[in-house]
């Protein structure tokens, strides 16, 4: 792509904080979207609440969600991240909605309202069974395709969604790219810087640290969110109002065992196996992808230039500057929005 396209580009898109959009491959049809009026201003922060919250039964669980928009428009799941909510996406939701989306924006399992229906189903972290509630929450809304956006582990999720159910996706939003991981990836040991940030997961795989996360959970998760959003200027109301998902009675049973199966010291559930054996050949994502990153992400994430070639369809990377960190679309939701809605049109 030149020099002066990429310029055009950037002042269409006009988002605060500033994007630079970096694609693999260019981005297709880009001077149709140079035509498109500007998005409206969104301010990060605007929306304080994000409701109502509605409930359905869905494969073992009884979900918590909320639903926004015209129930005829092209349909968009929103995905949070540990140790956040559905509140990442109070801001993202109701533009989308306005733009004429269906916009669904589940509590994941161990969140929020979301409940196991049976008391007898293991409370796994396993990161295809969460992958395995998104698709069981689509069938139940009878929703046959969607766009997928998400961070962290809603960014695993949507991947993972790609790789195993490619026809259920229309394309994808990865806040720090390609999370595909197994197991046998999570034995290997990284560099000890990298060793580092990852503190948290080899706490978790101690009883102490079970017990000190279930004792502590509020300020232990406000902490994880200082950490991996250093520039990121939140106050006590907005972590609180996430942080009350976080007493879900599930919410510890399911992110220690995330964390310890990551590690290998926890089995997952026998019936994804064979889903398991795909995933760890790390397998390429075909579906239009757009992938973000933020200059100040304190979190654990890897270098773009890594996963690259990890999306074989419509690719382009997103770098967003001015101290946006880990939790990008509450911090940054202009730009998140505009890539939902790019990537959508692709």
């Amino acid at each position: 792509m030149s020099q002066s396209i990429n310029q055009q580009r950037r002042r269409f898109l006009g988002i605060a904080g500033g994007i630079l959009a970096a694609s693999r491959f260019g981005f297709v049809g880009s001077a149709q979207a140079q035509s498109k009026p500007a998005l409206p201003a969104i301010k990060a922060g605007a929306h304080t609440t994000i409701g109502p919250v509605k409930q359905i039964n869905a494969g073992v669980l009884n979900t918590g969600y909320v639903e926004m928009g015209p129930a005829s428009g092209p349909a968009v799941i929103l995905l949070h991240g540990w140790p956040y909510d559905i509140h990442s996406y109070a801001d993202v939701a109701p533009a989308l909605a306005e733009a004429g989306y269906r916009v669904i924006v589940p509590h994941l399992r161990g969140y929020g309202t979301t409940r196991f229906l049976s008391s007898d189903t293991m409370r796994s972290g396993q990161p295809v069974a969460v992958s395995a509630d998104i698709i069981a929450l689509m069938d139940a809304l009878k929703i046959e395709k969607a766009v997928l956006g998400g961070y962290d582990w809603g960014a695993r999720t949507a991947n993972i969604m790609a790789v195993l159910w490619p026809e259920r996706c229309k394309a994808m939003v990865s806040v720090s790219g390609y999370l595909i991981g197994s197991q046998a990836a999570g034995k290997m040991p990284l560099p000890p810087k990298a060793e580092l940030q990852w503190w948290y997961q080899f706490y978790f795989a101690t009883e102490r640290g079970r017990e000190g996360y279930a004792k502590n959970r509020h300020d232990f998760n406000k902490l994880i969110w200082q950490l991996a959003s250093p520039q990121w200027k939140f106050d006590d109301a907005t972590y609180d109002r996430s942080a009350a998902a976080f007493e879900n009675p599930d919410h510890v049973d399911i992110v220690i065992h995330n964390y310890r199966w990551r590690l290998g010291l926890a089995e997952g559930e026998a019936k994804y196996d064979a889903f398991e054996k795909t995933l760890a050949q790390a397998p390429v994502i075909a579906i239009p992808t757009i992938t973000m990153e933020g200059d100040a992400n304190g979190a654990p994430h890897p270098e773009p230039a890594a996963y690259a070639k990890k999306f074989s369809g419509h690719y382009e990377h997103r770098l967003l500057t001015g101290g946006i960190g880990h939790n990008l679309p509450q911090e940054a939701p202009q730009a998140f929005v505009q890539a939902i809605i790019d990537v959508s049109k692709v």
